[in-house]
């Protein structure tokens, strides 16, 4: 993936700063067929299109959704997984659960199952997401996002630059080198 080739070609640390897209959808998700209702049916059908393309020249599978969900319950989860050994393994998780298994990743059973899946204790993610212990980090995430006129996800930022959308990683490495991020030697 292009981030994990940046971190091997660059001394650079990576940090996930989230983001309020969609932050209306409500908890049970909303089908795409509502979604995309009417003159906007073939709308949908070319984003699927497009996204495929994209996921598979990254190499990533890419499932056919038939929700979309509100990811706030997963952004908190994965602010406290990154506090965890091992924890990394989460975004993967939710990645898969969502863009390819289509499942809900707003519901706390489905979260609570992908952390214990993934190592983690399932315990102390029920007791996070129960008490909404991130919630504060992730309100602070998406100010910053808003501050920085992040608009859309991807959107990759180093030293006051960006860019925003699945880029090819050449397009990130030159990110990186306008910013003086230092290669990496063998």
């Amino acid at each position: 993936m292009r981030i994990e080739k940046l971190k091997q070609n660059f001394d650079i640390v990576v940090n996930l700063v989230h983001f309020p897209l969609h932050a209306e959808t409500p908890a049970e998700g909303v089908s795409l067929d509502v979604l995309f209702a009417g003159s906007k049916a073939a709308e949908r059908a070319a984003r699927q299109v497009r996204m495929k393309g994209l996921m598979d020249a990254e190499g990533l599978p890419y499932g056919e959704r038939t929700h979309t969900y509100n990811s706030r319950l997963a952004q908190e989860l994965g602010k406290w997984a990154d506090m965890q050994e091992g924890g990394a393994a989460i975004h993967d998780a939710l990645y898969k659960a969502y863009f390819v298994e289509g499942k809900n990743i707003g519901d706390l059973e489905t979260l609570v199952a992908l952390v214990q899946a993934a190592g983690l204790s399932a315990a102390a993610a029920r007791k996070v997401l129960s008490e909404r212990s991130f919630r504060d980090a992730v309100d602070e995430d998406w100010a910053s996002s808003r501050k920085a006129g992040v608009t859309g996800v991807p959107t990759f930022a180093a030293g006051g630059y960006g860019v925003v959308g699945a880029q090819p990683y050449e397009e990130l490495e030159r990110l990186m080198l306008a910013v003086g991020a230092k290669r990496r030697t063998a």
